[in-house]
């Protein structure tokens, strides 16, 4: 019987389900829009430019593993965290109607789901992109050790 590194293994997990998230997340999105027929708006736009290159990025890193794949992965989970964090600060009201992106075209506070009382749309793709970033930063941890 061949003997395995658990300490790769776990890394191979956690790359995996930072890609299991990714596609789920791009899944529903797409599902979201061509199947329930809700239109994106500017922003949510923006974070499907920094989710769905992740799915593909992070399944090049996975065969075989490949621990460079957090400084390529990263970055765009921070930087589509970052636009989520936005977009839920808009879509609360936080953040006056005359400084929002979405002037013209589809509202970025139009409420298409509103599930449990707080997963909206805008919700469910920040918490996609913080435990993508959570577990990314997790794995370039235990990489650098």
């Amino acid at each position: 019987m061949a003997k395995t590194d658990s300490g790769s293994d776990l890394n191979w997990i956690i790359l995996f389900s930072c890609w299991l998230i990714a596609a789920v997340s791009t899944l529903g999105s797409l599902f979201f829009s061509h199947v329930m027929g809700f239109a994106p708006c500017v922003l949510c736009w923006y974070q499907r430019i920094f989710l769905f290159p992740l799915v593909i990025i992070l399944a090049a890193g996975l065969f075989p593993l490949d621990r460079k794949v957090v400084k390529f992965a990263l970055p765009l989970a921070i930087i589509g965290a970052l636009t989520a964090v936005y977009h839920n600060l808009l879509y609360s009201g936080i953040i006056p109607e005359k400084i929002q992106p979405c002037s013209q075209g589809v509202s970025c506070t139009e409420e298409y789901i509103n599930l449990f009382g707080f997963l909206t749309i805008p919700m469910l793709s920040l918490l996609s992109f913080l435990a993508i970033t959570a577990l990314l930063i997790t794995l370039k941890m235990r990489i650098d050790k």
